[in-house]
């Protein structure tokens, strides 16, 4: 617990892991600030999640960002490639959004160094994952040293902390932390290419891990998906 009630910046994507992410934060006696980026996904319908999340976490503010990352294309999240739907594979996957995770910690940086806040906390996690290299421990401690000497408040020493309370637990470890915050898990979105009627696709990777997570937590999965594997 913080000795004294200070603001944190947490990334909200609208999933399962970062509204843990955000709930720990609160836990940890922080006053919320929610970052949430509309880079033109797919998977749009995420940020009304991540506006859900915002709103029963008590945010005392919610930024959504506008940043089209589409402009630059490269994954399957923002140009027309297809979601892999054959199961979670080896190697980094066509939905890997090119340094996603670097550019939307700057930003979360930016805004805490704002407001005077040194705490980010980031979803992230190196355990059930699809392979994404800026999901890794040395990826985020990388990014806090990067931090402590590419601004004002690190130079004049007053580092900033990178919490990422997930990286080291599986899916069915997040659900039942989930559980534990007493967080309602089923107004979280996780698919990559929503369904017909607002559904999870039940096939995407990101899919297939919540699935697995909910199952191996034997915690009822709130999730509606179109189809399961």
């Amino acid at each position: 617990m913080t000795t004294e009630t200070t603001f944190a910046v947490a990334l909200v994507s609208g999933g399962l892991d970062s509204m843990v992410a955000a709930a720990r934060a609160k836990e940890d006696g922080h006053r919320l600030l929610a970052l949430s980026i509309d880079y033109n996904q797919r998977h749009h319908v995420e940020l009304a999640a991540a506006r859900r999340i915002a709103h029963i976490l008590k945010a005392e503010r919610h930024v959504v960002l506008p940043l089209d990352l589409s402009a630059f294309g490269g994954s399957a999240l923002t140009a027309d490639i297809a979601v892999p739907k054959t199961g979670v594979g080896e190697g980094i996957p066509v939905t890997y959004v090119p340094a996603r995770n670097t550019i939307f910690l700057s930003l979360a940086l930016g805004w805490a160094e704002a407001v005077g806040a040194r705490d980010l906390y980031i979803g992230v996690n190196a355990l059930d994952y699809s392979g994404y290299p800026d999901c890794r421990p040395e990826f985020i401690a990388g990014f806090e040293k990067l931090a402590e000497v590419a601004t004002k408040a690190g130079v004049e020493g007053h580092p900033f902390r990178i919490h990422a309370p997930l990286q080291h637990m599986t899916k069915a470890d997040i659900v039942r932390e989930a559980a534990r915050l007493g967080l309602d898990a089923g107004i979280s979105w996780s698919c990559y290419d929503p369904a017909p009627g607002g559904v999870h696709c039940g096939l995407c990777d990101s899919c297939r891990l919540r699935a697995k997570g909910f199952e191996e937590a034997g915690v009822p999965d709130p999730t509606r998906y179109a189809e399961f594997y």
